[in-house]
């Protein structure tokens, strides 16, 4: 795959450079390996869950992290003595992995579970109330009087 030059996109933009990195890091995810698989699934309106294959590998063996909106999910499995075990057929990957996903703004993650070999990462949208639109109430005005000047008076005719 080319690489993508975004100089253009930030000619005339300020304090977009994130944007860059975000870009630099969903690209180097899509082209990275596919091992362990995974699925993104919507669960409500602001509600996903991320839920990888990873047998074999236990909580301890597993560390999630999240950094300038990239979440990184690793595994390492501890050594095991491969002289006691003779495999016919190894089929079950237990080799370390790191995937990255990129997190749109304000996407937190809620949790995680291991159970019968699937890990699920619960992640949720949350806006800051700061951030969220607000409607402003419109209040309805008293009439505008007409300033009265000094000094004239419709009274008054010029003599």
């Amino acid at each position: 795959m080319n690489a993508f030059d975004t100089a253009p996109l930030f000619r005339s933009a300020i304090g977009f450079d994130r944007l860059t990195r975000l870009i630099d890091t969903a690209r180097a995810a899509s082209e990275g390996p596919a091992y362990p698989p995974y699925n993104i699934e919507k669960t409500a309106e602001d509600a996903y869950v991320l839920t990888m294959a990873v047998a074999g590998f236990g909580p301890e063996d597993l560390e999630i992290t999240t950094q300038d909106n990239v979440l990184v999910v690793s595994g390492k499995m501890a050594p095991v003595n491969e002289q006691e075990r003779r495999f016919l057929h190894r089929g079950i990957a237990g080799r370390a992995f790191e995937r990255r996903f990129v997190l749109a703004d304000h996407i937190q993650v809620e949790g995680a579970d291991l159970a019968n070999g699937l890990l699920n990462v619960a992640l949720k949208r949350q806006v800051p109330e700061a951030l969220k639109p607000r409607r402003i109430a419109i209040g309805a005005a008293q009439p505008r009087q007409q300033p009265v000047l000094e000094g004239k008076s419709e009274d008054k005719v010029a003599a």
